[in-house]
């Protein structure tokens, strides 16, 4: 049996057949790669609306009186002052300081939490936080009853607002709230991987297929994993697996941000106090449209082996190509010239992401309602 065959399916993944998408196994799943083809489907994200099926996702409910501690203990981010009706990007961290996954979080109530994790570590990161789990706390898989659909570009939000009955108008960015849709609550969520403004609505596996029918009805184009990566990658967002992964510390990927300065967590200590890293996560923007791959090596102007792509693509709103690696620390600087090695020696010039910069994700709600 292939690789394809045996992955797990969505349950949109009729649709994707219906609508002939190319599909391809992503995290243990079989999922849309393309519809029509990447650049129309990253076009619609940008200028109008895009719909992608992310219900591979994992979904954990952590609730109790010691729900929060625990998840100060785990997550990197600071979560005490999270309020509820907000959610937080963060990292979990094994005590070397590298990245067991990246996740968001989701504070429901004083004390009744959602993490949102990557599909091929939805397991082990279940494990994990079991395993440092207070006897108090609650901890729940609900990923196989819970279903996510990405809506995405400057439509998105009237496409949302025709489709669920309370106001969404007062939604920021990184908020949410519980709504409902054809009788029945689903969360709204003003988040995404895109650089657009958009949402990530998560609600029962059972109304997934009538969610999505009606988001292409009303004019969202499906979009395939293909599009999703190259918008992440114009925004410079890294992707597990590739810019963060265990060997690497989180303080070399440039997380600084979702970091805490003040609380300790597994894996802070490792972060603080370890010696300034060798390497660190750079952005690297190129002359023509040829695309860097995964693994090649970067050199200096010297020609020196000074780092490795971890990502890299082909940029359709900015009409050339774009690479996420890492490389030494000396040469991280933006504005530093420097070759990438590979089918042939690209030129390239190191630029502190976003790669693009005219993203609708933070603009008021009132522009598009």
């Amino acid at each position: 049996m292939s690789e394809a065959e045996e992955a797990k399916r969505t349950v949109l993944f009729e649709r994707h057949r219906q609508l002939g998408a190319r599909m391809a196994p992503f995290g243990g799943y079989s999922m849309p790669i393309q519809y029509t083809g990447i650049l129309a489907e990253h076009r619609a994200a940008r200028a109008a609306a895009a719909v992608f099926d992310t219900c591979h996702m994992g979904e954990f409910r952590v609730s109790g009186d010691t729900a929060l501690g625990d998840l100060e203990n785990l997550v990197s981010c600071d979560l005490a002052g999270l309020a509820p009706g907000r959610c937080r990007y963060g990292l979990l961290c094994n005590p070397e300081g590298g990245v067991l996954d990246d996740l968001l979080v989701y504070r429901l109530d004083e004390s009744d939490f959602m993490l949102v994790v990557n599909a091929g570590t939805q397991d082990s990161d279940y494990a994990w936080i079991a395993e440092h789990a207070s006897e108090g706390t609650a901890l729940r898989n609900v990923s196989r009853t819970t279903a996510k659909v990405d809506i995405q570009g400057p439509l998105a939000p009237g496409i949302v607002q025709s489709l669920v009955a309370a106001p969404i108008g007062g939604l920021k960015y990184y908020t949410f709230q519980h709504n409902t849709f054809m009788g029945h609550t689903v969360l709204v969520s003003r988040t995404g991987y895109t650089g657009e403004v958009g949402f990530e609505i998560y609600l029962d596996s059972s109304l997934a297929g009538e969610f999505w029918d009606a988001c292409i009805g009303r004019g969202a184009v499906p979009a395939g994993l293909g599009a999703r990566d190259t918008l992440r990658l114009e925004m410079g967002m890294p992707l597990y697996g590739h810019e963060l992964t265990r060997e690497r510390s989180a303080a070399a990927a440039g997380s600084a941000p979702f970091i805490s300065k003040t609380k300790d967590f597994i894996g802070s200590e490792a972060i603080r106090n370890s010696p300034a890293p060798e390497e660190r996560l750079a952005g690297i923007t190129l002359e023509g449209r040829q695309a860097a791959r995964e693994g090649d090596r970067i050199l200096s102007p010297e020609g020196t082996d000074i780092g490795t792509v971890t990502s890299g693509s082909f940029a359709p709103s900015l009409g050339h190509a774009v690479a996420l690696g890492y490389v030494h620390t000396e040469f991280a600087q933006e504005g530093t010239r420097i070759t990438i090695a590979g089918r042939r020696d690209l030129s390239g010039i190191v630029l502190k992401p976003p790669f693009f910069r005219e993203g609708s994700a933070r603009k008021p709600m009132s522009d598009f309602l």
